[in-house]
């Protein structure tokens, strides 16, 4: 990358950022481009410069965060979307240290942008989201653990809600609790509801 197109992706991070710190303060029809220009220190010429409109940002911040939560992970704690048909079923078990430390790690460190994703969650997309995810990861799991597809979609929200609302009371509390100790509320309310 040159110096000019790292000046470019710069600007784009900062108003990326300056966006997101916006949402978490208020709703996204409130957002005007001169907040965006003022917080990130760019002139409104340089916000049109990379984007025609609002939703052009929005839709660049949430690929923005997107490359964020995924830097989190390594490529061992990747899920292997491609091998889930012929994995080992033990491989397949999410709720572990590997996949929830990447992932708590992240929380903690953009608590305000992940409250604002859960609180927001129509304007980040996270339905569409998780619908690739059901698509894609969840549904060729159930498959793997002979889950009826007629209880998928509760099984699936009663996993994910749950731990959501475990995150949810983290949040609260500015994430004070260790990583650590959150995985291990998380495995037991897992191994609990499982009998372990």
């Amino acid at each position: 990358m040159n110096r000019s197109e790292s000046k470019y992706f710069n600007t784009a991070v900062r108003m990326d950022e300056a966006f997101l710190e916006l949402l978490t303060e208020k709703d996204f029809a409130y957002i005007t481009v001169k907040e965006i220009c003022a917080r990130a220190g760019v002139n409104r010429s340089t916000f049109y410069l990379h984007y025609e409109t609002m939703a052009d940002l929005l839709n660049e911040s949430i690929a923005y965060m997107d490359r964020q939560f995924l830097s989190y992970f390594s490529a061992e704690s990747q899920i292997p979307i491609q091998s889930i048909g012929t994995a080992d079923l033990k491989d397949l078990y999410l709720i572990t240290p590997k996949y929830l430390l990447p992932f708590l790690q992240y929380v903690k460190d953009h608590q305000r942008v992940f409250r604002a994703g859960i609180e927001k969650a129509a304007i980040f997309g996270s339905q569409s989201r998780m619908n690739l995810m059901f698509e894609h990861v969840f549904n060729p799991i159930m498959d793997r653990y002979q889950i009826p597809e007629a209880k998928r979609p509760f099984v699936l929200s009663y996993g994910i809600e749950g731990i959501i609302a475990i995150i949810k009371v983290w949040l609260r509390g500015d994430c004070r609790e260790p990583i650590e100790f959150i995985l291990e509320v998380i495995t037991d309310c897992v191994g609990w509801q499982a009998g372990v």
